[in-house]
């Protein structure tokens, strides 16, 4: 997915994407490692804009997905639908020592570089679409999980295991002995 610097004048430019997950490396090795299912194409719309001398991209992006819930481990479909906005502005990319500060002002984190007459948009769809997929996913926020004794789902039944909360917190330490002399 690139974009021809030279081709942006006056007018702004509309994109249309729909591809394969194949396309983006960082989803299909988050897919590969089994942290999600990406179940459809990655499909979005641009804008891309000239100002001044930077290039303004703003879209929204959507992908399916199929994740596990973190309580109950049941697969559940999802689906994410982000908006996003970067300048892109042409330069080389700021490195700096360990030993060196730098700050970064807002338009920093809200930018991006590119050097030659392409930009390829690539890494920022993928990127955008990483950060939608949660952590810890749940099915619904109402899920009761498994239980910590027998493992069924407290969602779909209930079991006669003991209802005491569970503190694991020195349970390590539970059949510790100090002998004195």
């Amino acid at each position: 997915m690139k974009i021809v610097v030279d081709h942006i004048k006056d007018v702004p430019v509309l994109m249309h994407f729909d591809e394969p997950v194949a396309v983006f490396p960082l989803l299909a090795g988050m897919q590969d490692d089994r942290s999600c299912s990406i179940t459809g194409n990655i499909q979005g719309d641009m804008t891309v804009t000239r100002e001044y001398e930077n290039i303004r991209v703003s879209g929204r992006v959507t992908a399916p997905l199929a994740l596990a819930c973190s309580r109950c481990l049941a697969d559940y479909p999802s689906f994410v639908d982000t908006n996003f906005t970067i300048f892109f502005r042409k330069g080389e990319v700021i490195t700096s020592s360990d030993e060196d500060e730098l700050e970064l002002g807002e338009m920093d984190l809200l930018s991006s570089t590119y050097s030659g007459d392409e930009i390829d948009l690539t890494h920022e769809i993928e990127e955008q679409v990483a950060m939608e997929i949660p952590l810890k996913p749940l099915c619904s926020d109402s899920c009761k999980g498994l239980c910590h004794e027998c493992g069924v789902d407290l969602n779909t039944s209930s079991c006669s295991c003991s209802k005491e909360p569970v503190t694991l917190t020195f349970s390590a330490l539970k059949d510790f002995k100090v002998t004195r002399k």
